[in-house]
């Protein structure tokens, strides 16, 4: 895709060029010369021939990663990864599980993203993942908000990179170029990007696009603009060249550069670059503050976190620049963050390191620290494909995709924002805690909230008039509320909040009957006649069925404090030894954590991970069982010890 080669062109990772070791084949002299098409065409038929080293389906995979073809991509990796004695790089398995979500697979994608955590638990995007597991029905909560429209201005070929020129929109695009066929540009066969100007009309019609002016448009890539309000100066992306032309680095790359050009007397300037551009890295997609006082960046510059990061540099008074700034860890992964725009306090950009609905979709953050907050704009703008290039202005805007339905490899569509993006949106729970028999306040009651996979998300005590108040996300649904007094049985309520008003939720809790003292040795679960405590496969989170069983649990061990127990975890027979030895020490660490979360004194209680060697059934292969048979070994027990 022609705006690949603008997003990646050594922004994309350069590791996924890989080493050049072996028979040098001349699909490997494409692929090293980022001729991703031909090299794709190339492996293809070595594959065919009976060849299935590692190295060429990476490469397979990689070529149709970074064109967007992330159907074949998946295909390919799914390959590369089922192969024996090999030691797979986790970034396979994170961009098998991104191309996994543009098929719309995923909850396939998720275990994936599952054992790419699991080896890379610093990484940024794993960290994303972990904190957001239901990132999906967040999406999906912030969906509905656009009107989305395809242009009528879009060509059988790539358009992208709208920008705001007074009245017009300016835009990147392959169409016809008026070079000859030589210009073809081998990253993916398509032509050379010019900038191109429309007059917007009344109800989003448009002028007949046009080229933007002779002075900017050279026999490189010209792409990603933005212009200053008052229409005089505009900085813009184009490859390094000479002449005209390109030049390339002593690896034959041409580098991607920001340029500016002022408008004197109705003629652009000739470009000039910005100084803190470099033959060694790239820097594109420039957006001003709404001040005009900061310009922002993509770029894989020194201090990149990934393969490219949002960088800001302030704009002086004398028209030089400061010392380009990383925007840090909050907004940039190490995958591929681009494409920034600035509306007042708010940078758009487009990422897929954050979790998202596949390839690159558009985010948004504040930058005035208001919110810590990483939102996904959510459907219908995002979409299982590429989406970027936002902008907006007035709450109506443009960005661009390479969706189904399109004109060419990439459209730009028009939105319509109906409804503002909201951060950190929080309701008011508030209720009172009473003794069901006598109606009498309960005082000093444990109230905690549990989400739907069930993590503790607040926690309050109740005063000596019973009542409690806390502060719960009111984009979640299906929360537990949980009350814990010592003497009475613990109370668990379903509810959902409502934003935008106080919501109460009153609490009556039981008195505890007496009940009997499991044996020693016994299962402190079985012997209160609660359901197992289970996991899901190949994870350690406590489950939202599971939650609600150590919350009865930990009532009857703080009622009961002499009671000691060790939790012994287990796997069911599905991976190594050594790899179930650790799930279920993760495991029993976990559920060791919870109840302690929940009050109980940390010094009754042991832990201790026992992997496949207790099953409770035949099912040591674990393929000729049912998925019921094999959950049952994938369990907590409590078992009492004094």
């Amino acid at each position: 895709m022609v705006k690949k080669t603008i997003i990646i062109l050594v922004l994309f990772n350069i590791s996924l060029v890989v080493s050049q070791e072996g028979k040098v084949t001349q699909a490997n002299k494409d692929f090293e010369n980022y001729a991703f098409m031909d090299a794709i065409d190339s492996y293809e038929d070595l594959v065919k021939n009976g060849y299935t080293e590692e190295e060429i389906y990476k490469k397979l995979g990689n070529a149709n990663y970074v064109n967007a073809l992330y159907e074949n991509a998946a295909d390919w990796y799914s390959k590369l990864i089922k192969l024996e004695n090999t030691t797979i790089d986790a970034n396979y398995y994170y961009r098998y599980a991104q191309s996994l979500k543009s098929l719309g697979s995923y909850d396939e994608s998720n275990e994936w993203m599952q054992k790419f955590y699991e080896q890379k638990t610093n990484d940024q995007r794993a960290i994303n993942y972990k904190e957001k597991e239901n990132y999906i029905e967040r999406i999906r909560e912030n969906s509905g908000r656009y009107e989305v429209k395809n242009l009528t201005i879009n060509s059988t070929a790539s358009d992208f990179a709208p920008s705001f020129y007074s009245d017009k929109l300016v835009f990147s695009t392959a169409r016809d170029t008026g070079f000859a066929t030589k210009n073809i540009h081998k990253w993916n066969n398509g032509a050379f990007l010019n900038l191109h100007v429309s007059k917007i009309l009344k109800d989003q019609q448009f002028s007949t696009p046009e080229r933007f002016t002779k002075e900017l448009n050279t026999k490189t890539h010209e792409s990603s603009s933005v212009f200053t309000k008052d229409g005089k100066t505009v900085y813009f992306t184009r490859n390094n060249s000479k002449d005209g032309r390109f030049s390339r680095d002593r690896e034959g790359v041409s580098r991607l550069k920001l340029f500016k050009s002022t408008l004197i007397q109705g003629e652009w300037s000739k470009a000039q670059e910005l100084p803190f551009n470099s033959d060694a890295y790239s820097v594109a997609h420039p957006a001003l503050s709404a001040d005009e006082k900061t310009l922002y960046f993509s770029s894989d510059m020194p201090g990149t976190i990934g393969a490219s990061d949002i960088f800001k540099v302030s704009v002086n008074e004398d028209n030089s620049y400061g010392v380009p700034e990383n925007l840090g860890k909050r907004i940039n992964t190490e995958a591929r963050e681009s494409f920034p725009f600035i509306d007042e306090k708010t940078i758009y950009f487009s990422s897929d390191g954050h979790p998202g609905l596949g390839g690159l979709d558009v985010f948004a953050a504040k930058l005035d620290g208001s919110s810590e907050e990483i939102l996904n704009l959510g459907e219908p703008l995002n979409g299982k494909q590429d989406d970027f290039s936002y902008v907006i202005r007035d709450g109506n805007g443009y960005f661009a995709s390479n969706r189904e339905g399109g004109k060419g490899e990439d459209d730009i569509y028009s939105f319509q924002e109906n409804q503002p993006l909201r951060f950190d949106c929080l309701a008011q729970l508030k209720g009172i805690v009473l003794d069901q028999e006598t109606q009498q306040a309960i005082p000093e009651a444990q109230v905690s909230i549990v989400d739907a996979s069930g993590k503790i998300v607040a926690t309050a005590v109740s005063d000596k008039n019973g009542a409690y108040n806390l502060d719960v996300d009111c984009t979640q649904n299906d929360l537990v509320i949980v009350a814990n007094k010592e003497a009475y049985d613990s109370k668990n309520t379903t509810f959902n909040m409502i934003a935008g008003q106080i919501n109460r939720v009153s609490i009556l809790l039981q008195k505890a009957q007496v009940e009997l003292v499991p044996a020693v040795g016994s299962d402190l679960i079985v012997g209160l006649e609660l359901n197992p405590i289970l996991f899901d496969l190949d994870s350690s989170e406590i489950r939202k069925d599971a939650a609600l069983i150590l919350n009865k649990a930990s009532d009857f061990l703080k009622k009961n404090s002499g009671i000691r127990i060790e939790v012994k975890s287990h796997t069911d027979a599905k991976a190594s030894k050594s790899y179930n030895q650790r799930l279920s020490g993760s495991r029993a660490k976990a559920t060791y954590e919870y109840l302690v979360k929940l009050g109980v004194d940390a010094s009754t209680i042991s832990f201790k991970g026992f992997g496949e060697d207790e099953l409770l059934n035949d099912c040591v292969n674990w393929e000729q069982c049912s998925k019921d048979e094999n959950e049952k070994n994938r369990r907590s027990e409590l078992i009492v010890v004094e």
